[in-house]
């Protein structure tokens, strides 16, 4: 179904609000060789928006990521550490919402376990922010399949110090299931 289809069909209410409609898996890299390998799903937004000529929606995010830092602050060979995260989505398309291209961006909730330590930098909190902008093409049958790049800034906000912040540059590809 084209993409505008399929935006209207959600719209509509006529795709189920409680099934993920997207699987994603996406790779990032920051600037101290933190390396993160991230999974999950997403939840269309039914509402829509005209802006500039083109078309705001959305979608939730739930994802589950593994980062991996060389040579960790305490000594340990490296710092692993699992994350979880739940991110509400904006997304603009041009041309009334009927291109491929588009692009995003958020601000979520994270939660790392254990806190995150590598070589160069110490996180004081499990549980921190994620803000991302992005730019991408949807592209196959019916605009199912999705590339985007991704710039991901992960930090507490200043809640507690220290706050170093990591960011992350990410390739992302996902599919539309339905």
């Amino acid at each position: 179904m084209p993409l505008r289809a399929h935006a209207q069909q959600e719209a509509a209410g006529d795709v189920p609000g409680w099934m993920p409609s997207t699987g994603f898996v996406q790779y990032g890299e920051t600037d101290t060789d933190t390396r993160a390998f991230t999974a999950g799903v997403t939840w269309p937004w039914q509402r829509r928006w005209s802006l500039w000529g083109g078309e705001v929606g959305g979608y939730w995010e739930l994802a589950l990521g593994h980062w991996s830092a060389p040579a960790a602050l305490n000594g340990r060979e490296s710092a692993v550490v699992t994350q979880v995260a739940l991110t509400p989505t904006f997304r603009w398309r041009p041309s009334g919402g009927a291109s491929p291209w588009f692009a995003e961006a958020a601000i979520g909730l994270t939660f790392t376990m254990p806190v995150y330590e590598s070589r160069d930098k110490r996180f004081s909190t499990a549980f921190n922010f994620a803000d991302h902008i992005a730019v991408g093409r949807n592209f196959g049958p019916q605009g199912r399949h999705e590339l985007a790049l991704r710039f991901e800034h992960f930090s507490n906000g200043g809640i507690s110090h220290p706050n170093p912040g990591e960011n992350f540059l990410q390739l992302r590809y996902s599919l539309r299931w339905r």
